[in-house]
């Protein structure tokens, strides 16, 4: 089966719908959504000049019957069931779009695969209930299930953020999909390679070497380095905890050394914050960790604070736009709707890009039959430790096929 056609709902900014473009060889036959993420969606309708129908379902609106595709894509909000979140967990609120969406799918649209990604605890503990919701709306409509768990930095993406898969299967059985592990190029260097020069203004505008605890660094730790000095200095192996405040207590650096020094530099505001994150400590807490961010080898998953701290590796300066769009593998024409600081989160509320690939790829392999099927109505699978788990037994696919 070489011709086969695409949809999505939900899409927001678009990443599973460039990555289904990439594995189909197309671009969708429309767009499916609810009023609720028109703001997300606005930048993939706009990046396909508004010519692809968008149907938005809440205001009664949906694709003719006779205009259906044979793959769906889904980037429900994973904020339910990510531990990121405040309130995460079974019954969260937006886990609603979940169960909303694979009822309409599976129940009135019908393709023959239907496919989405969520946070890792989807895979985990916290999403067995909605798991086997969604597993239970797909029996009920003829659709076997599959999970597949798995690590952005293993599909050749600097981040290590953990995700879930979840697929849905038209007929009695489920596909063992290939592993992944490629290489990825390091976070600095694919900053630096980004060669458009549209939509190119940081994200913040303020210079991180006068952020106080960065300056605190490269003035008092450092003695004067400069923002390019100090970030071609940091061992790749430290990578993950190249954030100013990790960096100052990795140096041995004390929050009452760091209060002293805001007091005698004029930031008196910081004194005692840093004396709070000192008694925090000592008291065996844990403090907040938002500061300024090096890009070096891979960073962490691109969410949150990450777009308005995370530095160019050179220039004296955060992140620009285009640079946050590259990170998630967004093509070099696209362009964002209204760019704005608000807006930016639009593009971390999304898919890399080549995350999605990989498994769009699969699912057109499957329907291709060159992948095993087996006579199962559910698996879940780990991309990072190449398990099989069918109900409550675990096993290795070698194991399976002995």
């Amino acid at each position: 089966m070489t011709d086969i056609t695409h949809a999505s709902i939900v899409p927001l900014i678009g990443g599973e719908t460039i990555a289904s473009h990439r594995a189909f060889g197309k671009p969708p036959l429309h767009f499916m959504s609810y009023e609720a993420f028109a703001a997300n969606d606005k930048h993939i309708v706009n990046y396909y000049n508004n010519e692809i129908p968008y149907y938005v379902l809440d205001k009664g609106m949906s694709p003719p019957a006779n205009e259906r595709a044979d793959v769906v894509a889904s980037v429900c909000p994973c904020a339910g069931l990510s531990m990121m979140s405040h309130g995460y967990g079974d019954d969260n609120p937006n886990n609603q779009w979940l169960t909303e969406t694979t009822k309409y799918i599976l129940g009135d649209y019908k393709p023959k695969v239907y496919w989405g990604e969520n946070a890792p605890g989807f895979a985990g503990k916290i999403g067995t209930n909605i798991r086997n919701e969604m597993r239970q709306i797909g029996k009920d409509n003829g659709y076997t299930m599959s999970v597949y768990r798995t690590k952005s930095l293993l599909h050749g993406v600097p981040q290590v953020r953990e995700r879930s898969f979840y697929f849905f299967w038209e007929g009695t059985q489920v596909p063992i999909f290939n592993y992944f592990e490629r290489e990825y190029t390091p976070i600095e260097d694919l900053i630096r390679n980004v060669k458009s020069n549209f939509q190119t203004q940081p994200i913040c505008t303020k210079k991180p070497s006068d952020n106080p605890y960065y300056k605190y660094i490269l003035e008092e730790i450092h003695g004067g380095r400069s923002h390019a000095e100090h970030s071609a200095a940091i061992d790749p192996t430290s990578a993950r905890g190249v954030d100013a405040f990790s960096y100052i207590e990795r140096s041995g650096h004390t929050y009452l050394q760091v209060a002293k020094w805001m007091e005698a530099n004029g930031f008196e505001r910081e004194v005692e914050k840093c004396l709070y994150k000192n008694e925090k400590l000592a008291n065996g807490g844990s403090i907040m960790r938002r500061g300024v961010i090096i890009p070096k080898d891979r960073i962490g998953a691109f969410v949150g604070h990450y777009p308005i701290m995370l530095t160019h590796p050179d220039e004296d300066r955060f992140i620009n736009y285009r640079e946050a769009m590259s990170i998630m593998g967004l093509p070099e024409d696209f362009e964002l709707v209204d760019a704005s600081p608000k807006v930016a989160n639009h593009i971390c509320q999304n898919v890399p890009v080549q995350t999605a690939t990989d498994m769009a790829t699969e699912v057109l392999a499957v329907l291709n039959k060159e992948r095993i099927m087996v006579d199962k109505d559910y698996v879940l699978q780990y991309n990072g430790t190449k398990r099989l788990e069918y109900e409550t037994k675990i096993d290795t696919l070698e194991a399976y096929f002995s």
